[in-house]
């Protein structure tokens, strides 16, 4: 009989459910249950009054939510995931609803699991700005939770403060270690990769701003709860002018509007919410968040459209400011109207708002000479780039073209005596264009991006051995004078020593093509001694009376005393005392090494 299939036990059932949810989401479902039956139980008890407790539920609920969704989109429920946690924070505080604590004070089990998570997957995943940005908002959001609870059932103690601290440092640290070191390091393939990377290089750009924010919110969160969240308006339009700041650098005058209408919001509205007799502190009428928002604002604006083009939107911010310190600056509800008070106030505001221009400007002016060193340096590249190209042109491209003009002019004069010659010549006219327009094909592709200029499409025609290139060179013959060599090179030289040699040869070969009347022999020598390359090449013509073959753009010795240069050599050319044309080069055999040196 065929053996019956195993039972499936409810261990092996619960093995395949974690295995099929993930383990992050099984113990984030397990701290649910564990939360779901301990607030039950504590809202159908007879300590307090009854279903009360069930208030906890949704904050519990929504930080399940964000816990889930950071798997997927980590930055995104994390903030969401903060939120969610002042929002509860506040609503605990507003309808007296008691909390329990866990391993952290006032703060449920499955909140902290679920801020565990999102820490963890945003650590791992975000962007690096991005990143510090969330991971802080869910800290600020922990310590609003922490602290803030306490509001109203007893002020927190120095020994529990303590503890709360230490163990979210532990559990912060528990989730931020093993995320870096698996952070994801491919490249985002995400349609959304550039919108992520706006979003982090703002970060990176605004986290001083972010960092006092955050402090000021903070002490705001404070007074809120003291005002038994009377203030909760004032604290929502802090905290859109605190988004707004951050966003500013996108679009700093509409930044600026925007933040100016927040303010007179807040403004118009703190005398009516009776904050006063909570001891709500308005710095000169104005929340400090919102003060340190349109610092930052103003820092933005000036850095990026300088005091001439800023100044009218700056004067509508200080008029609403001025109108906020007049509404809500006096000590009891009504107008402010003590000329020294407000004498007072207004030196400090100027000086706050220099201070904000003064950086605004100092940032504006660091920027102009970024651009103008980036400018420079792409001037300077594009400058090498177009002078390498002319040289591989002027070097490669002219040396055939002239051999093809000499070559053809023999052919003319020798083809009604023995055309045989001529026969030879229109060969030879024939291999010379070839390879033209392989190099004109080289110069095009290297032009296109698809090459770099000077380097290794050019360098197809250069091998590694400087002997074999030059006896290649000399045996195709295209300047049309008998040449010898003399060759004394080793076969290890420098590729670029060796390349820009071959260069120095074949554009004096070809001068001698175009430039020496009447020459019958040319002399190429090569040699190494005292660390240098010795390179010299003499012809025995005379100087042309008429224009040499195929013109004389006079190129050809700007580009040598280029190549030499480049590689702090010496470069000697001129008449022989023979009369003949005379082209020596000495190139240090370290040029290449002191110039990886140098940059």
């Amino acid at each position: 009989m065929p053996a019956a299939p195993p039972s499936k036990t409810l261990s092996t059932r619960i093995t395949a459910l974690v295995r099929r949810i993930g383990v992050p989401s099984a113990v984030l479902y397990a701290a649910l249950l564990f939360d779901l039956v301990f607030t039950t139980q504590a809202a159908l008890d007879e300590h307090g009054p009854r279903f009360v407790d069930f208030g906890l539920l949704p904050g519990i609920l929504g930080m399940v939510a964000c816990g889930l969704w950071a798997q997927q989109r980590a930055a995104v429920a994390g903030v969401t995931g903060g939120a969610v946690l002042i929002f509860s924070t506040l609503f605990i505080h507003a309808f007296h609803i008691p909390p329990y604590s866990s391993v952290l004070p006032k703060v449920t089990i499955t909140e902290v699991v679920a801020g565990v998570l999102m820490v963890y997957y945003v650590a791992r995943r975000a962007r690096a700005g991005v990143a510090f940005c969330v991971v802080g908002f869910l800290v600020f959001a922990g310590l609003v939770a922490v602290f803030g609870r306490y509001a109203g059932v007893g002020d927190i103690d120095s020994g529990t403060g303590t503890q709360a601290l230490l163990f979210g440092v532990l559990l912060l640290g528990g989730a931020l270690v093993p995320a870096i070191a698996a952070r994801d390091r491919r490249p985002q393939a995400d349609p959304r990769a550039r919108r992520l990377h706006r979003v982090n290089e703002l970060a990176m750009g605004q986290w001083p701003l972010m960092g006092l924010l955050a402090f000021a919110l903070l002490f705001e969160f404070g007074y809120t709860y003291s005002s038994n969240a009377r203030a909760f308006p004032i604290l929502f339009c802090s905290l859109v002018a605190a988004v707004i700041a951050v966003l500013s650098p996108r679009r700093p005058a509409d930044a600026l509007l925007g933040l100016a209408g927040i303010m007179l919001v807040s403004a118009v509205i703190t005398p009516f919410l009776n904050l006063r007799s909570y001891d709500y502190v308005l710095p000169g009428g104005v929340p400090a968040a919102q003060v340190i928002a349109g610092l930052g604002v103003v820092v933005n604006l000036t850095r990026a459209q300088g005091l001439s083009r800023s100044w009218p939107r700056i004067a509508v911010l200080s008029s609403v400011v001025a109108l906020a310190a007049i509404l809500n600056s006096y000590p009891s509800r009504g107008l402010q109207t003590d000329p020294q008070t407000l004498s007072l106030l207004a030196f400090s505001a100027t000086l706050m708002l220099g201070i904000a221009i003064a950086v605004g400007l100092m940032l504006r002016s660091r920027d102009a000479q970024r651009t103008q060193a980036v400018q420079t340096a792409v001037s300077d590249a594009q400058t090498a780039e177009r002078m390498a190209l002319a040289r591989e042109l002027h070097d490669v491209v002219a040396h055939h073209v002239t051999g093809i003009v000499v070559q053809a002019q023999a052919a003319r004069m020798m083809a009604a005596q023995k055309p045989e010659i001529a026969v030879e010549a229109m060969a030879r006219i024939e291999n010379a264009g070839v390879e033209a327009l392989a190099a004109m094909r080289r110069l095009v592709r290297s032009m296109r991006g698809d090459a770099p200029a000077g380097m290794s499409e050019f360098s197809e025609q250069a091998t590694t051995d400087l002997g074999a290139d030059l006896r290649k060179l000399v045996e195709s013959a295209n300047h049309g004078v008998p040449t010898s060599m003399h060759l004394d090179v080793p076969p290890d030289l420098p590729h670029e020593v060796g390349r820009s040699a071959l260069r120095l040869v074949q554009e004096s070969l070809t001068n001698v093509g175009k430039h020496a009347s009447g020459a019958t022999e040319a002399v190429v020598v090569a040699e190494v001694a005292g660390g240098e390359l010795h390179l010299r090449v003499t012809d025995n013509g005379r100087e042309p009376a008429h224009r040499p073959a195929g013109g004389s753009g006079g190129y050809g010795l700007v580009g040598m005393r280029e190549r030499v240069a480049l590689l702090k050599g010496r470069l000697s050319a001129g008449r022989g005392p023979d009369g003949g044309w005379r082209v020596e080069a000495w190139l240090p055999l370290t040029a290449g090494e002191d110039m990886e040196g140098d940059e």
